[in-house]
C-alpha cells in the first residue's frame, strides 16, 4: 500500500511530516521541530512513532526529538557530519545510505548549503521527497553554512528527478518566493499564473505544499538558474528582497 503522509503545520511557517506505512504499520516523523502536535496527530490516528528522520540540525527540525524519544521510544537517524549539533541521534547516514520504513526504502542524499551536512530522503519507488530546507515551493534555502556553488549543484541534482516527484517542504514559504519569482522571471507564464495561484491559496489559509519537481522545473527561478552565477545573483536578490 502507498505511503500516508500527514502535514503537521509548527511554529509560524514550519511543516513537519507524519510518514505512515499501512502494511506495516510502522510511523516515521520528518524533521520534528517541536513534539506536542506530532505526538498529538499520533495517537489520533492509532500510530506508533518508531523513528525521527532529521534533514539537518536546526532547532525548528530537531527540536522535538527528545520528547518524541522518551514518549515512543523511537530512533533518530541524522546526517553523519552533524551529528555533534544532533546528540539525540541513533544513526548517521550519508550519501548512498538507504532508510526504510516498512519495505518502503528512501535514499540518502547529501545536500548541504543551507547546513554544511544537510541531507534529503528520497523515495524513488513512491515518488516522495523531503528535502528539508534545502528545496522549497518557488525557492531554496539560505546559504547559512555552504556556497551557492553547492546548492546550485543540489538543485540541479533534483531536477533530473522524475517530474510527478512529490516534494514535501518543510516549510510554508511560497507566497514569497512565487512573488520574487515574479521578478526574477517576469516574462514566464507559468510563474505568473502559479503566484495568482498561490495568492489565493494563502488567502483561504490553504497550504501551497507539497510540490512537484514538474511544478518546480517550470517555476523555479533558483532550480532554473543556467549558472552558478545566475543562481548566487538570485539568491543575494532573494535575501534582500
Amino acid at each position: 500500500m502507498a505511503l500516508e503522509i500527514v502535514r503537521i503545520p509548527a511554529f509560524s511557517d514550519n511543516y513537519i511530516w507524519l510518514v505512515h506505512d499501512p502494511d506495516s504499520q510502522k510511523t516515521i516523523v520528518v524533521d520534528p521541530g517541536e513534539a506536542t502536535a506530532v505526538l498529538t496527530e499520533a495517537e489520533r490516528r492509532g500510530w506508533t512513532i518508531s523513528a525521527i528522520w532529521n534533514t539537518h540540525w536546526h532547532p525548528d527540525h530537531t527540536g522535538g526529538n527528545q520528547a518524541i524519544k522518551e514518549a515512543t521510544g523511537a530512533h533518530v537517524i541524522a546526517p553523519a557530519a552533524e551529528s555533534a549539533k544532533i546528540p539525540t541521534a541513533d544513526r548517521l547516514v550519508a550519501e548512498g545510505d538507504t532508510v526504510t520504513i516498512g519495505n518502503h526504502v528512501a535514499s540518502v542524499l547529501e545536500t548541504p548549503a543551507h547546513t554544511a551536512g544537510h541531507i534529503t530522503y528520497y523515495f524513488a519507488d513512491d515518488a516522495a521527497l523531503f528535502p528539508g530546507d534545502t528545496l522549497f515551493a518557488m525557492g531554496c534555502g539560505r546559504l547559512f553554512e555552504g556556497t551557492a556553488e553547492q546548492m546550485h549543484t543540489n538543485l540541479q541534482r533534483l531536477a533530473k528527478l522524475p517530474r510527478e516527484t512529490q516534494v514535501y517542504c518543510a516549510h510554508e514559504y511560497t507566497l514569497s518566493n512565487a512573488r520574487f519569482a515574479h521578478v526574477a522571471e517576469p516574462d514566464n507564464d507559468a510563474i505568473a499564473q502559479r503566484l495568482v495561484t498561490v495568492e489565493l491559496m494563502r488567502e483561504k489559509g490553504e497550504p501551497t505544499v507539497p510540490t512537484s519537481i514538474g511544478e518546480e522545473r517550470a517555476t523555479n527561478p533558483f532550480m532554473r538558474a543556467t549558472s552558478v552565477e545566475q543562481f548566487a545573483e538570485r539568491r543575494a536578490a532573494k535575501d534582500a528582497f
